[in-house]
C-alpha cells in the first residue's frame, strides 16, 4: 500500500544556497563545482549552455562570466533549514530528503485545507513568504510519483500513480536516488537494462521481484519497488538547528587587547545565555572581526565535547580573548570596530555522542584543559595540531594548524595530484630528512640518472652508524614540482623494506635522505 506524499522542491539548491551566501546577483549565471566538474547549474547558465557535469575548462569556454562556487553539503543543509521549517507550518511530519527537496505526508493536511491544490498553493506561499526561494510542489502517491509530479507541478488524483509512471523512462529514478553512490548504481542499471530492452518504468514493473533480485541485486529490487509505486521512502537528513550569533560594534575601535576582550566577555555571556535558553549546545564556535581598514577576519573552533557543561561563558570568553590577542598583536591587521561571536552546529543539551570507546577520561578532559592553558599563556600559535591536505611529496600533505581550530586545509586532497607517492602512506614522517647511504650489494652507493635508471640493486641502507641489509625494494617516483621557481624542488623516492620494517628514502642532488617510517 502506497501513502500519499507531498514533495517540495527547490531547483537548483545548490546553487541557490551558495549564491545566496555569496551575494551573487540573480542574473549573473552561476555553477557549482566539486574538483574540476560541475554539479549544479544556475537557470541562466543553462541558457548560455553550460551543463551539469562539464569540466571547469570547458564550462568556462561557453560562458566566460561564470561564477564558480565550491560544493558545500553542509551550507546547502544549514540553509535549506528556513524552507523546512516554513513548510513545517504547512504541515506536519517534514523530513528532507536531501538539501533542496522535501516529504511530508499529504493526507490530513489535504482534508484540512480542502483540497490537495489548495496544500500545495499554500506550501509554495509559505516558502515564497518566510525564504523568498521559488518551490515546486507535486501529490502523489508513493516517493518517486510525488518527485516527479513537484517537477511539473501537478497533484495527482488518487490511484493514478501507476498511470503516470509507467510509460516514464528509467532515467528518471536518478531524481530520488539520495547519495552520489545511489546516483552511480542507477545509471549502470539503467544503461544495462536499454542494452536489454528494458526502457520504461513498466517494462520493470512487469518482472518478478524475485528474478530483479536475483540478476539486479539490492539496487534493482530498490529500483523495482518504486516503479510499482510502493512506499518507499528514502532516510530523512536530521534537520539542521539555526545557528546562534551575537555581535557588536566597537565605537572607538578596538587597538588594545583589554579594551577588546572587554567587549568579548559580554557577548560570550549572551551567547552561552541564549544557549541555556534553548538547551542547546554547540559543536563549532565562529569568532568573527572586522577592521577599521574594512578586512573580515574569522576563524572556528571546536567546543569541548559540545556539551554546556564543557562550554561556559568563561571558556568561551578565554577562547575569545586568545583569538582577538593573535590578531591585534599580530600587527598589520589595524583596530578592530566590530565582533561577532556564532554558535554552530547546534543540537539539544545532553545528546552529544561519546567518543569510539566511550566517553571522555578525566585525563583527557584535563588534558585538554591543559593546552587551552598554554595556548593562552603563549599564544594560540602555540600548540598545533595536524590535518591533512593535498599534495605530492610527504610533507606537502601535513597542514599545521592552531590546536582546537578547524581551519579548512591550504590544498583539497580530492585534486589528481599526478606524480604523489602511491598509496599507502607512511605512518610516520620525520620534521626533517635523515642523511643515510644507499648502496649496491658491492659497496657501491646507489646513483638515479636523468631517465631515473638506478646504477645498481640497493642491497644496504647505512644510517645512525649501522647498516640494514634490504630485504626488498620498491620504485624509484620522481617528484618535481615548481620548476620555474628558484625553489624549485627535485626528488627520487624509493620504498626499502628492511629488517626493522618498511622506510621511504629520496635521492636529492645525489645525496639519499630518510623520509618516513611505514607501519
Amino acid at each position: 500500500m502506497s501513502t500519499t506524499l507531498v514533495a517540495l522542491w527547490v531547483p537548483d539548491w545548490p546553487v541557490v544556497a551558495a549564491a545566496t551566501l555569496a551575494d551573487v546577483p540573480a542574473h549573473q549565471p552561476v555553477a557549482v563545482q566539486a574538483g574540476q566538474r560541475l554539479t549544479a547549474v544556475s537557470t541562466a547558465a543553462r541558457a548560455v549552455g553550460v551543463r551539469r557535469g562539464m569540466r571547469q575548462r570547458q564550462a568556462q569556454e561557453a560562458c566566460p562570466d561564470l561564477v564558480l562556487l565550491p560544493d558545500d553539503a553542509l551550507r546547502d543543509a544549514r540553509l535549506f533549514e528556513p524552507v523546512a521549517a516554513a513548510a513545517d507550518e504547512v504541515v506536519a511530519g517534514v523530513e528532507i530528503a536531501r538539501p533542496g527537496l522535501l516529504l511530508a505526508p499529504a493526507g490530513g493536511a489535504s482534508r484540512f485545507y480542502g483540497s490537495s491544490t489548495a496544500l500545495a498553493a499554500r506550501l509554495v506561499d509559505a516558502v515564497a513568504h518566510e525564504t523568498g526561494h521559488e518551490s515546486h510542489v507535486g501529490i502523489a502517491e508513493g516517493v518517486l510519483a510525488a518527485v516527479l509530479a513537484a517537477r511539473e507541478d501537478r497533484v495527482l488524483p488518487d490511484a493514478a500513480a501507476r498511470t503516470y509512471l509507467d510509460p516514464r523512462p528509467l532515467t528518471d529514478l536518478t531524481y530520488v536516488a539520495m547519495s552520489p553512490e545511489r546516483i552511480t548504481e542507477i545509471r549502470d542499471l539503467v544503461d544495462l537494462w536499454d542494452r536489454l530492452g528494458i526502457r520504461t518504468m513498466a517494462d520493470l514493473a512487469g518482472l518478478a521481484e524475485k528474478d530483479v533480485l536475483a540478476r539486479f541485486g539490492e539496487a534493482g529490487t530498490w529500483a523495482h519497488q518504486l516503479v510499482r509505486g510502493l512506499d518507499l521512502r528514502p532516510p530523512a537528513q536530521e534537520r539542521l538547528e539555526a545557528d546562534l550569533d551575537v555581535s557588536c560594534e566597537l565605537d572607538p575601535p578596538a587597538e588594545r587587547i583589554d579594551t577588546a576582550a572587554f567587549a568579548a566577555r559580554r557577548l560570550a555571556e549572551q551567547l552561552y545565555a541564549a544557549l541555556v535558553e534553548r538547551s542547546a549546545s554547540c559543536g563549532r564556535l565562529e569568532i568573527t572581526a572586522r577592521t577599521t581598514e574594512g578586512v573580515d577576519l574569522a576563524r572556528t573552533w571546536r567546543t569541548d565535547a559540545g556539551t554546556l557543561g564543557g562550554l561556559t561563558a568563561a571558556r568561551i570568553t578565554d577562547r575569545v580573548r586568545w583569538q582577538l590577542e593573535g590578531w591585534l598583536s599580530g600587527g598589520g591587521q589595524g583596530p578592530l570596530n566590530r565582533i561577532g561571536l556564532a554558535a554552530q552546529d547546534l543540537a539539544p543539551a545532553g545528546v552529544h555522542q561519546g567518543g569510539l570507546w566511550g566517553a571522555d577520561a578525566g585525563g583527557q578532559v584535563r588534558a585538554r584543559r591543559a593546552l587551552e592553558r598554554v595556548q593562552g599563556l603563549l599564544g594560540v600559535e602555540s600548540v598545533l595540531g595536524v590535518q591533512l591536505q593535498g599534495g605530492r611529496e610527504v610533507r606537502d600533505q601535513v597542514h599545521l594548524v592552531p590546536w582546537g581550530s578547524v581551519d579548512v586545509a591550504q590544498r583539497t586532497r580530492e585534486l589528481p595530484w599526478p606524480g604523489r607517492l602511491p598509496e599507502p602512506a607512511p605512518a610516520r614522517v620525520l620534521t626533517e630528512p635523515r642523511p643515510v647511504r644507499l648502496l649496491t650489494g658491492d659497496a657501491a652507493p646507489v646513483r638515479v640518472d636523468r631517465r631515473l635508471a638506478l646504477s645498481g640493486d640497493p642491497a644496504v641502507l647505512e644510517h645512525d652508524d649501522a647498516q640494514q641489509h634490504l630485504v626488498g625494494w620498491a620504485g624509484p617516483w620522481p617528484v618535481a614540482q615548481r620548476w620555474w621557481r628558484a625553489e624549485a624542488s627535485r626528488a627520487v623516492y624509493l620504498q626499502v623494506l628492511a629488517p626493522s620494517g618498511a622506510l621511504l628514502v629520496s635521492c636529492r642532488r645525489d645525496e639519499w635522505f630518510l623520509e618516513a617510517h611505514y607501519d
